[in-house]
């Protein structure tokens, strides 16, 4: 097993993300009205939006996709996961340039990848900006059946994700790939946030520490909904057990996807990730360090194909 766990950290966004700069708030006002009544002058006297409300970090995504990603309707419900488009888009643009190493170099592009969100939530958005960007299909898994009806009511309200997205409802929460994939199915890549939180307790803690930042206030019982439904925030023993669970299972279905990634937000997790990986005995296994400006977060990567069966892939 090879690895590259050392990659030089990047200070900022990923080059081709399209949101490296400051918002162009004039820009995104025109496209989303809406986003008008939660623009705030800072203390700077520069003007921005209010992070802290929810509903201010919506009408912005929505502004955000429809100006610089052609989608025209991005809606779902409030108590869902409203994910920052940045961070989101530098995970896919990281991803092309790994799917680039086995393809000489040069990023491919169109029908050819098939990517799996593993939890694509009611937001769909990866398969959003994977296929906006670069043409991808995906399959969107989630074991929430009100996410998967929502996330597939915004592919048929976009021409540009029609037949390009495909949702399949996870019914064993236990499982992540079973059930899900075919058993002569092939996938490209695996893409994978994971839940964050070991409990509800554990998630209130999170949420108030995050109003805080963004506000500077300190709120008694901030809504939880601030940042998603339970199903999306909370797994038994966190991300790191989720993670766990996924590179066991990931061993059954090695032949089915060139490469298995996820996001990994705690470095401590790291150590545990590693170990259970030198396990499982993967070909090859890479971190690609992430710095979103006030969150620093990792991709972990691994393959189980060696390079003949690598070059095989790309040929077909």
């Amino acid at each position: 097993m090879s690895s590259d766990k050392n990659k030089h950290v990047k200070a900022r966004l990923h080059s081709r993300n399209k949101n490296r700069e400051r918002y162009d708030l004039t820009a995104l006002t025109n496209s989303n009205p809406e986003l008008s009544e939660y623009v705030i002058t800072n203390k700077f006297g520069v003007e921005t939006v209010d992070f802290s409300n929810p509903f201010a970090v919506k009408f912005l995504n929505k502004a955000i996709l429809n100006h610089y990603y052609g989608i025209s309707s991005w809606e779902f419900p409030d108590e869902n996961l409203c994910p920052p488009i940045p961070g989101r888009a530098d995970y896919i643009h990281h991803i092309a340039d790994l799917l680039s190493e086995a393809n000489h170099g040069s990023i491919p592009l169109g029908e050819n990848i098939t990517c799996l969100d593993i939890g694509i939530g009611a937001s769909c958005i990866y398969p959003i900006i994977g296929v906006t960007e670069y043409g991808w299909n995906f399959i969107g898994s989630d074991i929430d059946a009100k996410s998967i009806a929502s996330a597939q009511d915004i592919i048929n309200s976009n021409t540009l994700l029609k037949d390009k997205v495909e949702c399949r409802l996870q019914k064993n929460k236990r499982n992540i790939f079973r059930g899900i994939l075919g058993r002569d199915e092939k996938i490209d890549v695996t893409i994978c946030n994971p839940p964050f939180h070991a409990s509800i307790e554990d998630a209130q803690r999170g949420t108030k520490r995050k109003v805080k930042n963004l506000s500077g206030k300190m709120i008694k019982n901030p809504k939880l909904n601030f940042s998603g439904r339970s199903s999306e925030l909370i797994y038994e023993g966190g991300e790191y057990q989720f993670l766990q669970n996924m590179i066991l299972e990931s061993e059954s279905v090695f032949k089915n996807c060139f490469w298995f990634t996820s996001l990994v937000s705690k470095q401590s997790n790291l150590k545990g990730i590693y170990k259970s990986l030198e396990n499982i005995k993967p070909q090859k296994v890479i971190t690609i360090p992430m710095d979103t400006g006030n969150k620093s977060s990792r991709i972990v990567a691994w393959t189980f194909l060696t390079e003949r069966e690598q070059r095989e892939w790309r040929n077909k």
